[in-house]
């Protein structure tokens, strides 16, 4: 056999951690399972195996480095009749690592409810304001007849003919016996002797019931809102979910959304901009307002109307209106018009 530190590919400064990580896989590269009848494999198995239980063990690991081999003579390594030794030896390394467990019996501890996640539409009115919504929810709910026990009133609890209280049933995979939630008793370990005839043992109804959500002012795209315990209703006594309101503002006609302003495109000819003008610009909340364009304004300019924007989520400060200036060049000329650009384009020319 080859030297502890070499079967397991670390230097003999490695920590623990990194021993346990390199013997993980190593142990799934050689693992019989997958090596069927390969017996280099299993006989690397053994070997790895016999390296980690002394390289794991500090008193035995520091013996080993002292003195190599000769130095655990005297000590019981155990040894490796078969594979379950091996799998007794290093229970935790298979049940962390192949995702089984040797034996288990599960409490009937509390376990929380599930959360539920519903998205609600948004206009930008809504955001200005503030909304108020009536959400039908599908959840489960604590069984009424029997109080969520899943039991008929003045009954009890029995061991799971199925796991014999256990919570888990086996079967066998190769050499492996591979471990899962019984199905029966979905891992309690213990059932209702008598059902609860309403719930039929599961302690939990559907029930649709209408949740009436206040939605505050300045809420943006994907603002999430909780509201705890409005969720599933939780097992064996354990507390109820949360309903998660996820926010999608659905498209406005005039305006567009930048953070906490707003943001409006105003068109206008060239020749007011050049002249300088008056214009009206909606608002989202209440009367349009009155906005002097200077003379020369140049297409994209952009103005501010202080206020006029939404609410911040976390205080009352608004944002502006921002109000964008689009020149737009006239297509459909009368020959009037023509005739006094085609002067004006002559004086500019001129000058």
């Amino acid at each position: 056999m080859s030297e502890y530190y070499e079967l397991l590919r670390v230097p003999r400064h490695a920590t623990a951690e990194e021993i346990k990580s390199a013997y993980r896989q190593l142990a799934l590269k050689y693992h019989p399972d997958r090596n069927p009848g390969n017996k280099d494999a299993e006989e690397r198995f053994k070997e790895i195996s016999e390296a980690y239980q002394v390289l794991s063990d500090p008193e035995k690991r520091q013996l080993y480095d002292l003195y190599g081999k000769a130095g655990l003579a005297d000590l019981d390594l155990g040894g490796f009749g078969g594979f379950e030794d091996i799998f007794r030896g290093f229970g935790d390394i298979f049940e962390d690592f192949f995702g089984f467990e040797r034996r288990a019996q599960r409490s009937r501890q509390p376990q929380p409810g599930a959360d539920l996640r519903r998205r609600v539409s948004l206009t930008l009115e809504d955001v200005i304001h503030g909304v108020e919504k009536d959400l039908e929810l599908t959840r489960r709910v604590a069984c009424r007849a029997c109080n969520g026990s899943g039991m008929e009133p003045g009954t009890q609890r029995q061991t799971c003919p199925r796991c014999q209280g256990r919570g888990q049933v086996a079967s066998s995979r190769g050499l492996l016996r591979v471990f899962t939630t019984c199905p029966t008793c979905r891992g309690e370990g213990l059932v209702a002797k008598t059902q609860c005839a309403s719930c039929r043992g599961h302690g939990v109804v559907q029930e649709q019931t209408t949740i009436h959500v206040r939605i505050p002012p300045g809420v943006d795209q994907g603002t999430r809102l909780r509201l705890r315990g409005e969720g599933e209703a939780g097992r064996n006594g354990g507390p109820p979910g949360d309903l998660y309101i996820e926010v999608q503002l659905a498209p406005h006609p005039v305006f567009t959304r930048q953070g906490r302003n707003l943001h409006y495109q105003a068109s206008l000819s060239f020749v007011a901009a050049a002249l300088g003008t008056e214009i009206t610009v909606p608002k989202l909340n209440g009367k349009p307002v009155k906005l002097n364009v200077p003379p020369g304004t140049q297409n994209g300019a952009v103005f501010s109307i202080a206020g006029e924007g939404l609410p911040d989520l976390k205080n009352s400060h608004r944002g502006d209106l921002l109000v964008e200036v689009q020149l737009k060049t006239p297509d459909n000329l009368t020959p009037r018009q023509e005739e006094l650009l085609r002067e004006f384009l002559r004086l500019q020319s001129s000058d």
